[in-house]
């Protein structure tokens, strides 16, 4: 504990640029911001302002961020913008990355999730508490910010630009179980992010595809982080529902849970193993002596 290091200590949050000087500054002027644009309502240029969130200057970021509450924006708009910045940092992950960086845009994406789910709940009765608490999204646009590098060269969200799909299957069941085959298999990032676009562009039902990503996270080995990707994936969705963004949101959530696929299975075959005995079956029946 007397070790422990905030991020405003790292190098990469004061040089070349003083993100923490950024963030304080800014901070300071959200009072005055948003009273200012207390009355005004309808602010909804969500996506917009997400990608300005994946800017590569942290000053016009955090002036975009200002701008948008001028004309309106809630915190909640703040934080829902910033999420979905963030999952298409995981949608975009290249492929020649370092498998542990997937990571990084694991953690800007729950922590993003996690501040707008906060900023719902506080809304905007108080104007104290809300303020203060929007802290937190300049300091989650900055984390945004710095894992840029996760984007170059970006990896190819699946039906952008006019991309036909034809070639994969068309009805509900095949699509689900050719995800659940390419979760069976490593290096099956983008053949998962094309089927659930698959899915979602024919119009099928998104419960039925959440239902068939917690299947392929329930059966790994999966650790904390699969959880929190598929939580948060779901919460953004449901912001969003089957739109673009949307669609955006669950192509990061299966690209993520492929990357982390196949475990061993262990917990599976226990399951398995404990249902059985359950049931009265017989496990193991040793042979007689000979």
């Amino acid at each position: 504990m007397v070790a422990a290091r905030g991020a405003e200590e790292s190098t990469a949050w004061r040089q070349p640029v003083d993100l923490v000087a950024l963030c304080d500054e800014a901070a300071s002027q959200m009072p005055e911001l948003f009273a200012a644009a207390r009355t005004l309502r309808g602010w909804s240029h969500h996506a917009a302002l997400a990608r300005e969130l994946l800017g590569d200057d942290p000053a016009k970021i955090i002036d975009a961020l200002k701008a948008a509450i001028r004309s309106g924006a809630t915190p909640a708009d703040l934080g829902r913008s910033l999420a979905y910045g963030a999952a298409l940092r995981v949608a975009r992950f290249g492929n020649a990355n370092e498998h542990a960086d997937w990571d990084t845009a694991h953690h800007v994406f729950t922590y993003a999730n996690a501040v707008h789910q906060m900023l719902r709940r506080i809304g905007t009765a108080d104007i104290d508490g809300y303020v203060t608490a929007v802290r937190a999204i300049m300091h989650g646009a900055m984390a945004l910010y710095l894992a840029r590098y996760l984007n170059v060269p970006p990896a190819r969200i699946p039906a952008e630009d006019s991309e036909q799909l034809d070639d994969l299957p068309a009805d509900v069941e095949t699509i689900r179980t050719a995800l659940l085959d390419a979760f069976d298999r490593q290096r099956q990032v983008d053949l998962a992010a094309r089927l659930v676009a698959r899915h979602l562009t024919l119009g099928h039902s998104p419960q039925a595809l959440i239902a068939t990503l917690a299947l392929a996270v329930l059966r790994e080995d999966a650790g904390f982080h699969a959880y929190q990707m598929l939580e948060a994936g779901v919460a953004q969705f449901t912001a969003w529902g089957n739109t673009g963004e949307g669609r955006h949101v669950l192509i990061a959530v299966a690209r993520y849970l492929a990357a982390h696929s196949p475990t061993e299975r262990g917990v599976l075959q226990t399951a398995h193993i404990a249902r059985r005995l359950m049931q009265g079956d017989t496990i193991h029946q040793g042979g007689g002596a000979s």
